[in-house]
């Protein structure tokens, strides 16, 4: 037989009205953007450039480019979603 513990209610309406700060997601987006799309493109120049041998090695320097690429990727997403909730809801 499983032991079951006593379940607690939620109280409030948190959860139904609960909303994220717009105006904060703004500007991180709006700031971490050009920022990793800078940096994907300095990893990859760097890459491009990097002696075969050398350290950090191209894979390592290929990796973080593709890295910063994803996360500028998320960035404009989030940005997209940010400007399109902030048209809708105000």
């Amino acid at each position: 037989m499983r032991a079951t513990t006593p379940r607690r209610w939620k109280s409030g309406t948190e959860p139904r009205t609960a909303r994220s700060d717009l105006k904060l997601r703004y500007l991180l987006s709006l700031t971490f953007t050009p920022l990793f799309a800078v940096a994907t493109v300095a990893f990859a120049v760097w890459a491009a450039n990097a002696p075969a041998y050398g350290a950090p090695s191209r894979g390592t320097l290929t990796g973080f480019a593709v890295a910063c690429g994803i996360l500028t990727l998320f960035a404009v997403v989030d940005l997209v979603v940010v400007v399109r909730r902030r048209r809708t809801e105000f």
